[in-house]
């Protein structure tokens, strides 16, 4: 979500040190804007840990936890959590988010069935535990990871349009749903930068099996549904300062699982210009470029583009009804040391639009 792009963005504002600290804990403000919140005002604070026994290990990474809260001029609500750990240099990797919200959205229907925007809202806290192991040491380059994921949420809808389809009780999860599973996962990394990559990839692949949903069947009935996601992205310099990076997404659900909890399009990271969630579909897939124009005097500019598709039960992938998304945007680099920029984004879409100025690229 957002606020973990924020929160961890700002976290590598800290000053370097000639000899790095094994603790260090830096508040910062939190500032962003997007469609869906409008202005968000808030405040982090930000502990960065060097484990003793990665003492002397050049190579190892900091580990980050990170604890926020935000207010948004839609009157929403966050108190959030993300972290990422990094143990035994570098074998064993944690990441994750736990968090508290209290939000409103726009629901534009499922699939082929659209409905004009019908606003809601919900409160849910969130759980997510990614746990890895580091495999395959001998790859020449990157670094693979391998385990285990498991997610908790209890999503409560606080208030609908009293004549809308969620309000019919025929939208799964429509009214509230408590969602819990586990699953196993990869994660592959051969980025030369973290926030701003020149060369290289990173992947995740993830199955989540048999995530259990009470409440999410039409008659509130607990459903079971299993979900499938690819996310890699591919860096590819053209030049000094010109940056070609392509993202290739795919997640496929099978099963009834809540609406909150099925595949989309729309958001801050994929098809900007669509609102997040402004299509919901048991399968989606995505390609998205972008080309980078590298900084002058810490400015750049960035020039993008989408094609995504969704799909069913019956249909895969509906090939022949695409969305399309572009835009363009301007960078500020914050921390040259990182290379963390400023994102000021537009994006265009079909009778759809959307501002965005955050922390860190899209992908």
């Amino acid at each position: 979500m957002l606020l973990t792009t924020a929160l961890l963005g700002l976290a590598a504002l800290a000053p370097a040190d000639t000899i790095p600290k094994r603790f260090s804990l830096f508040p910062l403000p939190v500032v962003y804007y997007t469609p869906e919140t409008r202005f968000a005002y808030g405040a982090a604070a930000t502990a960065t840990v060097r484990f003793r026994r990665d003492a002397g290990f050049a190579a190892a990474r900091p580990s980050q936890i990170t604890l926020g809260a935000a207010y948004t001029q839609n009157k929403q609500f966050a108190v959030y959590l993300p972290f990422q750990v990094f143990y035994n240099h570098n074998n064993y990797y944690a990441n994750g988010e736990l968090g508290y919200y209290r939000y409103n959205y726009y629901f534009y229907g499922l699939g082929k069935n659209e409905v004009p925007r019908e606003l809601f809202g919900v409160t849910f806290p969130r759980v997510r535990l990614n746990l890895f192991r580091r495999i395959a040491p001998q790859l020449k380059q990157g670094t693979l990871y391998a385990g285990l994921r498991y997610q908790y949420e209890d999503y409560d809808v606080t208030s609908v349009v009293a004549d809308g389809l969620l309000a019919s009780g025929t939208v799964p999860g429509g009214q509230r749903s408590r969602l819990t599973g586990g699953g196993v996962g990869l994660f592959f990394d051969s980025r030369d930068n973290l926030f701003y990559p020149t060369k290289g990839a990173v992947a995740d692949v993830r199955t989540m099996i048999r995530n259990k949903a009470v409440g999410a069947g039409l008659a509130g009935q607990t459903t079971y549904s299993d979900r499938y996601v690819a996310d890699v992205s591919s860096y590819h310099a053209l030049h000094e300062k010109l940056i070609l990076a392509v993202n290739y997404y795919a997640s496929f659900t099978v099963g009834t699982a809540p609406f909150n909890a099925i595949s989309l399009l729309g958001g801050t990271r994929r098809m900007r210009g669509y609102y997040e969630g402004r299509y919901r579909d048991q399968n989606t897939g995505l390609v998205q470029t972008e080309l980078r124009v590298g900084e002058y005097k810490r400015l750049g500019a960035v020039v993008f583009g989408a094609v995504g598709v969704l799909g069913d039960g019956e249909t895969l992938l509906r090939l022949d009804a695409p969305k399309i998304a572009y835009g363009a945007g301007l960078r500020f680099v914050i921390n040259r040391r990182d290379h963390l920029n400023l994102r000021l984004d537009y994006g265009l879409a079909r009778q759809s639009s959307g501002f965005y100025l955050t922390i860190g690229e899209a992908f």
